[in-house]
């Protein structure tokens, strides 16, 4: 768990406030199968293979897989800078992803895309600590950290957890 006291009581209010206007028949699915947002952080730990939406130029929605790392109480993923879904997120920086696992856990999020390293702009302010994390996690080599790989870090703005068990994600 990376997350400060700040950043989870940030976390749950969003879980709150996105469960509250929620449709009535997704709340009839989760209400009582959720986590609260301590718990969830120390359910999401490592690398958690995401499925990532974005749209094309045409509207089009496209899907695909990225490893995601839920970091300070928000999806952290990374692609090859020449791949499509980097062209959709330049262009149209709004994404959602789902984390599953069976029938025993999804995360859903829809939020905004911040890219932290750009090969031509200003690097976010904690890129050195993520780019760590990130090297500790997959090795110093494993890419070449600034010609190949772009990361995000997603904002969410709706968030939501189905857990029917917690107790057995958290063993």
């Amino acid at each position: 768990m990376r997350e400060t006291p700040e950043e989870l009581k940030e976390l749950q209010a969003l879980l709150d406030a996105s469960l509250s206007r929620s449709t009535a028949h997704l709340r009839s699915i989760v209400t009582e199968r959720t986590t609260d947002a301590e718990q969830l952080t120390r359910i999401l730990t490592g690398m958690c293979t995401l499925a990532v939406s974005t749209v094309t130029a045409k509207g089009e929605p496209r899907i695909s897989g990225a490893d995601g790392h839920f970091l300070h109480g928000k999806w952290y993923f990374g692609t090859a800078r020449d791949a499509a879904k980097a062209r959709h997120l330049a262009a149209r920086p709004a994404a959602s992803v789902a984390h599953l696992r069976g029938e025993d856990l999804g995360v859903f999020t829809h939020g905004t895309v911040e890219i932290l390293n750009p090969l031509d702009g200003e690097q976010a302010a904690d890129w050195p600590d993520v780019l760590a994390y990130f090297k500790d996690f997959y090795g110093e080599a494993a890419f070449d950290w600034d010609a190949e790989v772009v990361y995000y870090r997603l904002h969410p703005h709706w968030m939501t957890v189905y857990a029917p068990d917690v107790a057995k994600l958290t063993r």
